[in-house]
């Protein structure tokens, strides 16, 4: 990812710029520059763009049609414009949030960046770690936008733009996923095939330009699919990178393998050792802008290494394709859940819930899980998403000194979900839950594990799926086409069957998953590196010692894969917040 650095002084004289190009027009003095993979919806734009690049592009557009020229700029991007003559600036980030943008602003002016520890290291920005950030890195396991890590540094949120003038901020969105749209025109089957038409369409324009195109492939339906369409498009045969695990549960090898045969592929695969992964924690933390701790972003590098290695400057991911077309097993659960709603209130009142919640009977056997159902059930939603969320479930001043509690509120987290929930342009719940994992699963933490993990390879990566007329088609997809019962992306599965191996279409979903807490019990220097940082992590009067000890107890003789995660969040933290030491000590 291309760094951008910019700051703009606080009359709104001056914009300077660091470490990109950009155009200034010489008759109106406006400044622009973009970054990113975008296209223009706009015929002349596209052309200027081609002849003379984007931020020429912006600049004519933005001068055409002011803030506006957003409805014809489509893609990944960030950018920034300066108008002297208005003295005002416009910053604004794409649709997805595929790039990010960090800002901070106060009397010196405006600074900005497509990187957070950037921003927070300008002079006169405040640059402390807020605790209400580490707090809710715990919940999510990353630092969820607006906010981050550093007190006075924000970021925008996807499809945001800021405005500044005369000294003033103002932030609003340009577009929003919005599902109350009309549906789609047509029938299921031309819906299907225009699915498939339009993935095709994103495919071909993120290889236009690029020498040597490579995908991710995990062997599930998304990569599956995108390496599939890039085999169509590719005179040769595709090239496709895998990753596995020598662990039970985790390695879907076999998977990528059927694709690749099926679609012909130049088929690229390397297995992910413990001692990998040990090599891997410092750099990972070393490299990222926040604590961190998607621990997909280990196998996705070395996955990136391994086709930068072949020569390959792009890599396309499957990513997106759950959130849009409701293929998480979650989606199906949570509709399971709603179906309790339909039973007779009186029925559920008076006879289910006292019987099961209300006496021993629930503890019995077979009752069990219904009391666990309704338990479950009966919570409001979003809360209900997070009812396996272990910080949720140990309670924060079990985990937090009294020193952390006392700054943070514990209740933000879930407000945070709840607002993006309720706020959502959605009348089914299915669709709130879309809106949610948009922003949560893939804005805060999917997208930045693989575009920083490419770029520590130093390779380009696309999201297909996340083209904008693919975003569009679905926003207007009616719910039963993504959801039925158990049956996940409905019509997409349709749409591919034809088009895909059948084992590819039966297979259960794993991805990329890392199987640190398997591996953590047992390998020497992989839970030395863990054990160190816990103990270190102790001393920093964040966590109580006791919770770190009970919790490396509880994976040990537990569930390894569920501490496991717990374990490595604690352990992310540690590795950061001691890099972000180093750095300042060598400063």
């Amino acid at each position: 990812m291309t760094q951008l650095l910019g700051s703009l002084s606080a009359s709104g004289h001056r914009l300077d710029l660091v470490g990109t190009q950009s155009v200034k027009c010489p008759k109106s003095g406006i400044v622009s520059v973009l970054e990113g993979s975008p296209y223009w919806e706009d015929r002349h734009l596209a052309t200027l763009s081609s002849d003379e690049g984007h931020a020429a592009a912006l600049a004519e557009g933005y001068g055409r049609r002011g803030a506006d020229v957003l409805d014809l700029l489509g893609g990944s991007f960030v950018f920034a414009i300066h108008d002297p003559q208005e003295q005002a600036c416009l910053l604004a980030c794409d649709r997805t949030g595929i790039m990010p943008l960090y800002y901070a602003y106060g009397d010196a002016g405006l600074v900005f960046a497509t990187r957070a520890d950037t921003v927070a290291n300008e002079p006169g920005v405040d640059a402390r770690f807020d605790p209400q950030a580490l707090f809710d890195f715990l919940y999510f396991h990353v630092v969820p936008g607006p906010e981050t890590v550093y007190a006075g540094v924000k970021r925008l949120q996807p499809g945001e733009c800021l405005r500044w003038s005369e000294g003033e901020v103002s932030i609003e969105p340009y577009w929003v996923m919005d599902y109350e749209k009309e549906v789609l025109d047509g029938s299921c089957e031309e819906w299907r095939k225009r699915s498939l038409e339009l993935l095709s369409d994103a495919v071909r324009r993120h290889t236009e330009g690029k020498s040597t195109v490579g995908a991710f492939l995990s062997g599930g339906i998304d990569s599956s699919t995108i390496s599939g369409l890039l085999s169509r498009l590719d005179a040769g045969s595709a090239r496709t990178y895998s990753i596995g695990f020598d662990a039970d549960g985790y390695d879907e090898m076999e998977y990528a393998r059927i694709v690749a045969r099926h679609f012909g592929a130049e088929h690229h695969e390397y297995y992910v050792t413990p001692d990998d992964v040990a090599s891997a924690i410092p750099r990972l933390a070393a490299h990222f802008d926040q604590p961190f701790a998607n621990a997909s972003a280990v196998p996705t590098f070395y996955c990136a290494q391994m086709a930068k290695s072949d020569g390959v400057d792009r890599l396309l991911a499957g990513d997106g394709g759950d959130e849009l077309f409701g293929g998480n097993y979650r989606y199906a659960k949570q509709e399971l859940f709603a179906l309790y709603d339909r039973v007779p209130a009186a029925l559920r009142q008076y006879v289910l819930e006292p019987a099961l919640l209300r006496s021993s009977l629930g503890n019995v056997g077979p009752f069990r899980k219904l009391a666990n159902y309704i338990s479950q059930a009966n919570l409001p939603m979003p809360q209900r998403m997070e009812s396996y969320n272990l910080l949720e479930r140990l309670g924060p001043e079990s985990v937090l000194t009294d020193a952390v509690m006392e700054q943070i509120d514990v209740n933000a987290p879930l407000q945070l979900l709840s607002e993006t929930y309720e706020q959502a342009r959605a009348s089914s719940m299915l669709n709130r839950i879309l809106t949610v994992d948009m922003r949560f699963t893939l804005a805060d933490s999917d997208l930045p594990k693989v575009t920083r993990a490419c770029e520590m390879a130093g390779v380009q990566v696309a999201f297909p799926f996340l083209d904008d007329r693919v975003v569009e088609f679905c926003s207007r997809l009616p719910t039963r086409e993504k959801v039925r019962g158990r049956k996940l992306r409905y019509l997409f599965r349709d749409a591919v069957r034809e088009f895909l191996p059948e084992q590819v279409l039966t297979k259960k979903k794993h991805g990329f998953g890392l199987p640190f807490g398997v591996w953590l019990r047992e390998y020497p220097l992989l839970r030395e590196l863990t054990h160190d940082s816990l103990n270190a992590l102790k001393g920093r009067e964040l966590i109580k010692p006791e919770f770190i000890d009970n919790l490396l107890e509880q994976h040990s003789t537990g569930h390894a894969a569920y501490y496991g995660t717990m374990v490595w969040t604690l352990l992310m933290l540690e590795q950061w917040l001691s890099v972000q030491e180093q750095s300042q000590r060598a400063a």
